[in-house]
């Protein structure tokens, strides 16, 4: 084996879920480098989720192979699980026991031979220890994310599976997460996390992009975007609203979405582009080329994929 497989925390190929006769996870590959935030999006039903839960041994793939942290996907679940953090989407800890008392139920889980050092430990590292007491039914969103993150470390994981941790919390505590996690994979570990926020996306050192259960891009942030041959145009000026309507019936015209006082427009033939702003502009406009954003890529990736509902 090489010296870069073995650097590979994540490494399967083909891996492939169903439920009846509908397929929720189509023949995923993904590899993942130790130390590596990886950014897994896509919208509600992509099949992240479902991913996750077979990468840590919840679910058992119907095809494909590979390993997560060097165990089979197939056969060493047991083994995946005691080395993996999962947080969940819902906050999924007792909220009639104290911050502490949720701890020490899930390092008794984990078997950790020093249970109070484990606990305290845990406090400390995401600052719950002057609130050790309070109950978990009565802490804020942001809060419930520190207990949750704290839960998933208590047992050293080298990996992190987080899926949109940070759903219904404050942009300060949003920051204060992902400082965190970079500090995380600074020393080593691995995250893969699903996120819906494209700024958290920006964050991440590689993307993968999943629409009705098939992998439609990966790669870093600048691959996603030189990918998707995205064009992306910016106007301002008057009546804008009847102007983006009119645009919506143009060849050449993926998208238009509004920033304030200004929109912008998206398409792949540049020519067509431009050809339809000029027919729909008046002097009073002004219209300027910019970088297409992750947004922007992501919305036009899902308008072509295929859905799979059945």
């Amino acid at each position: 084996m090489t010296a870069a497989a073995t650097d590979l925390v994540i490494d399967v190929t083909g891996i492939t879920k169903r439920f009846g006769n509908k397929t929720v996870v189509d023949a995923i590959d993904l590899q993942v480098k130790r130390g590596e935030i990886y950014g897994f999006l896509g919208p509600n039903g992509s099949g992240k989720t479902t991913f996750i839960r077979m990468l840590c041994g919840l679910l058992t793939p119907d095809g494909g192979s590979g390993t997560c942290l060097g165990f089979d996907v197939l056969t060493r679940q047991a083994d995946i699980k005691r080395h993996v953090g999962y947080m969940t989407q819902r906050f999924s800890y007792y909220e009639d026991l104290s911050i502490r008392e949720n701890l020490d139920f899930i390092a008794r889980i984990y078997g950790l031979p020093d249970r109070a050092q484990a606990v305290q430990h845990s406090l400390e590292r995401l600052g719950l220890q002057n609130r050790s007491a309070q109950l978990a039914g009565e802490l804020s969103g942001g809060w419930k994310q520190r207990l949750a993150l704290a839960a998933c470390l208590i047992h050293s994981p080298k990996l992190l599976l987080l899926d949109e941790p940070t759903a219904g919390v404050d942009p300060k505590a949003r920051r204060d997460f992902w400082d965190e996690i970079h500090q995380l994979a600074g020393g080593g570990l691995t995250v893969l996390i699903t996120t819906h926020y494209m700024d958290e996306a920006e964050r991440c050192h590689r993307l993968a992009y999943l629409a009705y259960g098939k992998l439609l891009t990966r790669g870093s942030l600048d691959e996603v975007l030189a990918a998707a041959h995205l064009v992306t145009w910016s106007v301002s000026g008057p009546d804008l609203h009847r102007i983006a309507a009119q645009l919506r019936g143009h060849p050449g015209v993926e998208q238009t979405v509004a920033f304030g006082n200004t929109f912008h427009v998206s398409g792949r033939d540049p020519a067509a582009l431009e050809a339809a702003l000029a027919a729909v502009c008046t002097p009073q406009h002004e219209w300027s080329r910019i970088r297409s954003g992750l947004e922007d890529v992501f919305i036009s990736l899902m308008d072509q994929a295929k859905d799979n509902f059945s």
